[in-house]
């Protein structure tokens, strides 16, 4: 499952300044490039007794009369009820529903990839990918496969204590919690939408 914002403006909360890098928010579709790019070699290896699905929910993040808006509370594709905290973590959004399709297919193993926190960026640097999830086999197999290709990731914690940073007085979650912890946040909530009894892999490629 990749991320496939075509263009991030922030929606209604603007990307502002030069720091924001707005004039290359077409960048933000990397993790369905990954994903698509992916989609090629399997086609090409032709591997026997599997079955693979490549999905992304591809949508640009714009300003218009039917933008969603902070304080929204959106439903979700398996009904979960969403508080809508800065339109600007967009992402997350559609990779819940891409996630919640995921669930339809009743996957035994599930990737997903994002462009979805600039914390990832700050925590790791431009070199490193992070990467969480609910398998140890699996994030050994994707950190072992990263460096064979020269892209390396490395583990963070799934820590559930900072779910209580995204508590919710009007639906089931928010979308965002604090300014501390962002990638674990990101990837908690996410960890919602995932396909029961999935092994699980959350890749932060900011």
């Amino acid at each position: 499952i990749g991320k496939g914002i075509t263009f991030d403006t922030g929606g209604v909360n603007l990307k502002t300044g030069p720091a924001s890098m707005i004039e290359l928010m077409k960048f933000d579709c990397g993790g369905a490039a990954a994903v698509l790019g992916a989609a090629k070699i399997v086609a090409a290896e032709q591997p026997s007794d599997v079955a693979v699905h490549f999905i992304s929910a591809v949508c640009e993040n714009a300003i218009g009369s039917n933008s969603y808006r902070p304080g929204d509370v959106v439903v979700a594709c398996n009904g979960k009820t969403v508080e809508v905290v800065n339109t600007d973590a967009e992402g997350r959004m559609t990779m819940a529903d891409a996630l919640c399709y995921a669930a339809d297919l009743k996957p035994d193993v599930v990737i997903d990839i994002a462009t979805l926190t600039g914390g990832q960026v700050v925590a790791m640097g431009p070199r490193y990918g992070a990467v969480l999830g609910n398998s140890d086999s699996l994030l050994e197999l994707v950190q072992e496969s990263g460096l064979a290709v020269g892209e390396p990731v490395w583990p963070l914690p799934l820590e559930h204590e900072y779910l209580a940073n995204m508590k919710s007085e009007i639906a089931d979650v928010k979308h965002l919690g604090g300014r501390q912890g962002v990638v674990i946040e990101a990837a908690l909530f996410l960890e919602h939408f995932v396909p029961p009894d999935a092994q699980w892999l959350h890749i932060d490629m900011a």
